[in-house]
């Protein structure tokens, strides 16, 4: 089967990464107090990058989308003429990562992620109407969350809202309800990116030494999300929430459905909340974008492992611009029939995202 190109049907690019060149860019939309707060300490001077991997290693950005100078996906006409030009996107969504995310002070953390939101809503989403925005968030104090969720809500270019995979909490817990409130109040998907705000080593055994340790450690963390937000009763607490999984790989999720509804047979008694196969909630409110797709060698065992996941409404499309992770303009996996790829490129993005419509 020949790989398909999603510029042939103008696909909703679910995950997108502007980058905020530096914390100078920023001050002119932080508060008064807040700008002068940061200048007295010097945080200007500092980038205030999520990522701890080098910033030229080959997983921040494929070579021909990597800038002349800058951090990969700060520039905004670059964008435009390697993704949103050739893709023929008819939306893309912008997730901006950064340590705002990651702060020790609840209060600066909220400054900052709200600074971000309003970057990206005049820097970017006045720029092109095709781009829409997630929703970044302090994400260890859900009730500042939710106040930015509130103000940003009005704005209907915001579509999602953004958070990291591992947190200081499990993502199910009560703590973090107000959250799921206030984006269930809005219509709004919480999306769940690959990352961490480092307040516990990302693997069980401990604090890893190496790239390659961390990075790999992801994958195995979104089952642990899935854990709590089934387990702790989030889809039950509110129904009409969908959760998107974003850089997080594909082809574990048959083997986790079938241990995690395996499981629950034996131990339900403990959680009445769950009353179905914990499989049937996750196919009901999660979705996961498909970059990094981890395809397996053969056409014919992508087939299989969309059976294997049980539902054709999971998968969303990305390019996760400008990161390595799919190999060019052709980033559809091989072997899908038609109207699956049309479902991931189109009417899957369109029936989570209800602003999209």
């Amino acid at each position: 089967m020949e790989p398909v190109n999603p510029s042939s049907m103008q696909a909703i690019d679910c995950d997108i990464h502007p980058a905020v060149p530096s914390t100078r860019a920023l001050l002119p939309y932080l508060d008064e107090y807040w700008r002068e707060h940061i200048l007295r300490r010097g945080l200007e001077a500092d980038n205030l990058e999520l990522s701890a991997f080098p910033v030229n290693a080959d997983l921040n950005s494929r070579p021909d989308w990597r800038p002349a100078r800058g951090i990969p996906g700060s520039d905004f006409d670059l964008l435009r003429s390697q993704v949103l030009e050739p893709f023929q996107s008819r939306f893309a969504i912008c997730n901006v990562l950064h340590g705002a995310q990651a702060m020790f002070s609840e209060d600066l953390s909220a400054a900052l992620c709200r600074a971000i939101n309003r970057w990206v809503a005049a820097e970017w989403l006045d720029r092109d109407p095709r781009l829409r925005a997630s929703i970044v968030v302090p994400p260890h104090s859900a009730d500042l969350a939710a106040e930015e969720i509130d103000r940003c809500a009005s704005d209907p270019r915001f579509v999602q809202v953004l958070m990291l995979e591992l947190t200081e909490l499990p993502l199910g817990r009560r703590q973090n309800w107000p959250i799921y409130a206030a984006a269930e109040r809005h219509g709004l998907p919480v999306g769940i990116h690959a990352g961490s705000s480092f307040r516990h080593p990302p693997s069980g055994l401990g604090w890893p030494s190496f790239y390659l340790e961390d990075y790999v450690s992801f994958a195995p963390g979104f089952g642990a999300v899935l854990n709590s937000l089934v387990t702790e009763g989030v889809f039950v607490k509110f129904p009409k929430l969908k959760v998107v999984l974003i850089e997080s790989g594909v082809t574990w999720l048959p083997a986790y459905l079938w241990r995690i509804d395996k499981t629950w047979r034996g131990v339900r008694a403990e959680t009445p909340w769950v009353d179905r196969l914990p499989s049937e909630i996750i196919r009901e409110h999660v979705r996961l974008t498909i970059q990094p797709f981890d395809e397996p060698p053969e056409q014919s065992q992508v087939q299989t492992l969309i059976e294997q996941i049980g539902s054709d409404e999971m998968l969303l499309f990305s390019t996760d611009y400008p990161h390595w992770h799919f190999d060019g303009i052709e980033a559809m996996p091989n072997g899908l029939p038609p109207d699956l790829i049309k479902k991931i490129l189109i009417d899957n993005p369109l029936a989570t995202y209800p602003r999209l419509s």
